[in-house]
């Protein structure tokens, strides 16, 4: 059914509707609006599940984590600060093969304060062991939670997903959004059968001590398990197409790159004013077009080199920093065609809307109009030169 939603509204009736039996999580901008909507669910008996106020993020993600090592399906969500204040727990979660699904309402981190998106937050814990999944709406962003579950429970995975949606623009904007039945969801999704969980009656140990004889064994079994996911998501979307009649590649997606001479390559919801400058561009009789990357964990390297193989110019743009080195997508786009004989001639790095700046279509069409045949590394776009001090210039 077609309803006018604003994006946290949507994130909070589909994780209702995937019947999570415990949720926990600290109000932060700009995320407060889902789980004060779940929460209102709980306590108007709408969703039969134990929410839990706690007094921080890292309780919060402590709580979720004991809800899946009981066997209950579990969700909390946070951004910035937040994240990171979560972040022990985090890589906890990952390091005991637990399914949990997480929402980052993506916003820049401290210092300066500032409550506007960029990526910096969900990028940062990129290796993290969690997968990283990446929308452009909200419908994508609402239909990545449904996967989001069917891919963290899954048996040959059990490693847990963190769905990314640009905050306010998205988890503050309004779209029409097709929202499934509560049945269809159902029979897409059906009760969290764990596979080990902490029970009396058949005790297990989670977490325990690694000494170097076995901790490196861990890493290499998440490593491979990284690997089945970038084979399980196709499938799963494949299952998802037939049961809601919505299409994804759920690793990458090209927009009219097949003759394109000039590509960005990009995520989030950037990737539709992107879209709409190629629109425009081609309609002037420009070979451009887009990479948007859906799933930036694991990195999707080989589907990104079949897009873009035949690519003479590529642009990666950023929202994110790895500050002193390359711009986090950019060095992943680099290194999947590192060693290979096809390839782009040119692989340039763009970084923009930070902090919550505009990125306007005029920012689009100057990425494109900079991508010429040298090669830019981190080359900031809508700088206010007025701002920067004298010795910085």
């Amino acid at each position: 059914m077609k309803e006018f939603l604003e994006g946290s509204r949507a994130i909070a009736e589909i994780v209702k509707r995937c019947r999570p039996g415990v949720i926990s999580a600290y109000p932060i901008t700009p995320q407060t609006h889902i789980v004060e909507d779940l929460a209102q669910f709980v306590a108007d008996g709408a969703l039969k599940c134990e929410f839990v106020n706690v007094e921080s993020e890292h309780s919060a993600a402590s709580v979720v984590l004991g809800g899946v090592a009981a066997g209950v399906r579990s969700y909390t969500a946070t951004s910035s600060q937040g994240l990171f204040y979560m972040m022990e727990v985090l890589f906890n979660i990952a390091g005991m093969r637990l399914p949990l699904v997480l929402t980052c309402a993506n916003r820049a981190i401290s210092a300066p304060i500032n409550i506007w998106n960029d990526q910096q937050d969900s990028i940062s814990l990129r290796d993290s062991g969690w997968v990283q999944m990446y929308a452009e709406d909200i419908q994508e962003a609402s239909d990545f939670h449904m996967l989001a579950y069917k891919l963290t429970e899954d048996a040959s995975i059990m490693l847990p997903v963190m769905v990314c949606m640009d905050g306010f623009i998205l988890t503050h904007g309004i779209e029409t959004v097709d929202m499934p039945r509560q049945e269809e969801v159902d029979k897409f999704l059906p009760p969290y059968r764990p596979l080990y969980k902490l029970d009396t009656a058949d005790p297990v140990s989670m977490g325990i001590l690694a000494d170097p004889d076995y901790y490196m064994e861990t890493r290499f079994a998440i490593q491979e398990t990284m690997k089945k996911v970038l084979e399980k998501i196709p499938v799963l979307t494949q299952d998802f197409s037939k049961a809601f009649g919505r299409a994804y590649n759920g690793l990458v997606e090209g927009y009219r790159i097949d003759d394109a001479e000039k590509v960005i390559v990009a995520l989030g919801s950037v990737c539709g004013t992107i879209k709409e400058v190629v629109d425009e561009l081609r309609s002037k009789g420009k070979k451009v077009g887009l990479l948007k990357i859906t799933t930036f964990r694991p990195f999707p390297a080989q589907k990104v080199q079949e897009a873009l193989k035949d690519i003479p110019k590529v642009a990666v743009l950023d929202r994110a920093l790895s500050l002193g080195s390359y711009a986090p997508v950019a060095a992943e786009v680099k290194a999947a065609f590192f060693g290979k004989k096809k390839g782009p001639k040119v692989i340039s790095s763009f970084i923009a809307g930070l902090g919550g700046r505009d990125i306007t279509k005029d920012s689009i069409r100057e990425v494109f109009s900079l991508l010429t045949a040298k090669e830019v590394s981190c080359e900031f776009i809508d700088l206010k030169p007025e701002l920067l001090k004298e010795k910085y210039e």
